[in-house]
């Protein structure tokens, strides 16, 4: 995309991807090829991103910058059929495809038993809760971030549209889902519809085109193919086997998963480092407030990656600090950080 914004004729802004470092090919178990991109020095410590549905590496863009300009190593990679990645059969995707992929990249984007922290949006978290229990997964997460995602019952929760009828808000939310109608252009009228289902009040133009750009770009045949596998998503029981500290982000104004799925997910979590619900965001958090998601990064990576790497170090850290400040190290102290944040939630 950098490339394009060249060839319009305009400079590239901060939604726009920054050029990698290096660019790689993961092959999954299936022999599905990913693109993977890899940003910043090698020495840094490493942060791996999985995007969601309808996305593409692009979507990382300020959180990438904000990462390797504070010493980081970002990995990002197309999930298969997004971006750069090629499709496959589609009767095929399903969590453990997602999860293959992803072990994949970590093979592929990591050295002999190097470790990192772990991030996904969407059906990116989704991927990481796919991973819970798998040996390969397991050995590289020092720490996780659930971001804007569900585990389970995403039509029945979603709030795109806003119908009386439950049964008829189900069938449009599984009938968007399951379309692959193609989008056509950006115009004012889709753009005004994006936003009201993906974004919160306060997002920008700016912000509203970088995600518009996105979206519309999406295969329509992967986009169809992959909105299939979330209507059927069922990995709940996988949260309580995430065995690395986990962060569970999600946005007040987030209509496709609501605040409610983040609040079931950190209390099935076994190590919850905590629950952030950022104000007046909605399911595009990384991109609404890119500053906030990657403050949770780096408290993850100096609490639970570079203590590990310390000599002595174990890794586990003493507490974990929200953007904010708020501690959530302690049982007691994660209890009441959820309360307060299900009290002050409109």
């Amino acid at each position: 995309m950098a490339r394009l914004t060249a060839s319009l004729g305009r400079t590239p802004g901060p939604y726009d991807p920054p050029p990698a470092a290096r660019e790689l090919t993961a092959t999954s178990a299936d022999g599905a090829r990913l693109h993977v991109e890899v940003h910043g020095r090698d020495t840094d410590p490493a942060v791996v991103l999985a995007h969601g549905w309808t996305c593409s590496t692009a979507f990382w863009a300020p959180v990438i910058r904000e990462l390797t300009a504070g010493g980081h190593r970002v990995v990002t990679y197309d999930q298969r059929g997004h971006g750069r990645s090629p499709g496959t059969d589609g009767h095929l995707y399903g969590p453990s495809s997602l999860a293959d992929d992803l072990c994949a990249v970590l093979d592929e984007a990591l050295a002999p038993g190097e470790r990192a922290v772990l991030g996904g949006h969407s059906m990116g978290a989704a991927t990481l809760v796919a991973a819970a229990g798998r040996p390969g997964f397991e050995q590289r997460a020092a720490a996780l971030m659930l971001c804007n995602t569900g585990t389970h019952r995403l039509v029945e929760s979603a709030r795109v549209l806003p119908l009386r009828s439950e049964r008829m808000r189900e069938r449009a939310h599984r009938f968007l889902l399951l379309s692959r109608l193609p989008l056509g252009p950006v115009s004012p009228l889709t753009r005004k519809a994006l936003k009201y289902g993906t974004m919160g009040p306060d997002a920008t133009p700016e912000q509203l085109a970088a995600v518009a750009r996105l979206v519309h770009a999406c295969r329509p045949r992967e986009r169809g193919a992959w909105g299939a596998v979330l209507t059927k998503l069922d990995i709940g029981t996988n949260v309580r086997a995430l065995g690395a500290p986990t962060a569970v982000i999600t946005g007040t104004h987030d209509r496709l998963t609501p605040p409610a799925l983040a609040r079931v997910m950190a209390e099935a979590l076994p190590h919850c480092a905590g629950l952030h619900e950022l104000p007046r965001r909605g399911h595009m958090t990384p991109v609404e407030t890119p500053s906030e998601v990657s403050g949770v990064l780096r408290a993850l990576v100096r609490e639970h990656l570079t203590d590990a790497a310390a000599p002595g170090g174990t890794g586990t850290g003493t507490g974990t600090r929200t953007p904010t400040g708020t501690r959530t190290d302690t049982e007691p102290d994660r209890q009441t950080q959820m309360r307060k944040t299900k009290e002050e939630t409109p």
